[in-house]
């Protein structure tokens, strides 16, 4: 903390009354502590249950034990929502490998306006609400989560964490600081402002597809 910040809020507290010095050390502890609150308590499984919210949230998913199937997978869905063979692919190491059929147009990149079908990768999956948290960088744009129709979602298996508190003590534990930006997603996006009606892709994709991987990834 800088020293004019700390002279601003020492002002404020002695304004209210506050002890800002004696409480400091106290709250400095309880922030770093990450203490856990009341948690919810269930008797499935981390997968059932994540499985379970994903479907309830409107989300889809297609299971896979390798990467080799990974573009069966999305061929499936494709053809399945009648769309064309072309997608925005983001350039991570667990996509690295993929060959995509001659004919396809399978692009590496952060995904752009007229993108309508992009894959990414999450870097992991929350049981609790059924929800995907992506971490932003190189190997993982933003973009690709939020401007394309159709959001296509790899997630290993052995990612998929009981709770919210378990996401960010993996964010803790792997990464050690935050990233520029994190985005929990649980559902495709929707509204109801216009006459409380469920629109959905109203700031975000129309469609959330998760392809989960069985097995443990590297």
């Amino acid at each position: 903390m800088t020293d004019r910040r700390a002279a601003i809020l020492g002002r404020i507290s002695q304004a209210l009354g506050h002890a800002a010095a004696a409480d400091a050390p106290a709250v400095l502890q309880r922030v770093n502590d990450h203490t856990r609150g009341p948690q919810p308590q269930w008797n499935e499984t981390p997968r059932e249950r994540f499985l379970a919210k994903l479907a309830k949230v409107a989300g889809t998913h297609a299971e896979l034990t390798s990467d080799a199937e990974i573009v069966q997978t999305v061929a499936d869905y494709l053809a399945a929502q009648s769309l064309p063979q072309r997608l925005c692919v983001a350039p991570h190491p667990l996509l690295s490998a993929v060959v995509w059929p001659q004919g396809w147009q399978a692009e590496r990149r952060r995904a752009q306006g007229d993108d309508r079908i992009g894959l990414a990768v999450a870097f992991c999956g929350i049981a609790e609400t059924g929800s995907l948290m992506l971490l932003s960088g190189p190997d993982s744009p933003t973009t690709l989560n939020f401007l394309p129709d159709d959001f296509l979602c790899l997630l290993p298996e052995d990612r998929i964490v009981p709770r919210m508190e378990d996401a960010w003590a993996l964010l803790r534990a792997e990464r050690g600081s935050l990233p520029r930006a994190t985005n929990i997603i649980t559902g495709p996006s929707r509204t109801a402002d216009v006459e409380q009606t469920i629109q959905l892709g109203a700031h975000g994709p129309r469609r959330l597809h998760v392809l989960l991987k069985g097995g443990r990834h590297a």
